[in-house]
């Protein structure tokens, strides 16, 4: 079932990862709950949506061991996260920002019209919700290792 849906929704994400980066940016900029985003500049803030629409959400989305690269992934966030000064509190909204942004962009532009597709688009949510879940855990837990060094 995921197989059938994921693929057309990461194929619309993959087809639109620079749109949907741009707009994921725009709101992280402006967010009143991601303050220490908005001095970024957009060529400071699109590249890390852009990474991860375009070369991250397929492998985590499809692997058959999600965790490992759930781990890596959202631990890697955090480093990056934490080197450029965002509070945790700031870069866990714009990572759930980012999730969000991933069905907006599909739901906005009715790609999923069909009662089948919508059953399946609310499995492939959950899924993507559930490898975030996950992500969120490895991305506090080294973050407060690396507040704790």
């Amino acid at each position: 079932m995921y197989q059938a849906f994921g693929d057309k929704l990461i194929a619309v994400t993959e087809r639109y990862a620079e749109e949907i980066a741009k707009e994921w940016c725009k709101a992280v900029r402006t967010n009143p709950r991601t303050p220490s985003y908005h001095s970024m500049s957009q060529d400071e803030c699109y590249p890390i949506a852009l990474d991860f629409y375009a070369n991250h959400l397929r492998p985590l989305y499809f692997s058959k061991k999600p965790y490992t690269e759930v781990q890596d992934y959202f631990e890697r966030f955090a480093e990056n996260s934490y080197k450029a000064g965002h509070p945790v509190h700031e870069a866990a909204y714009a990572l759930m920002m980012m999730r969000r942004h991933i069905w907006f962009y599909a739901d906005f532009q009715a790609y999923f019209t069909s009662s089948l597709e919508q059953y399946q688009a609310v499995e492939s949510i959950n899924r993507t919700i559930n490898f975030f879940d996950h992500g969120t855990y490895y991305f506090i837990k080294k973050c407060a290792e690396l507040i704790q060094k």
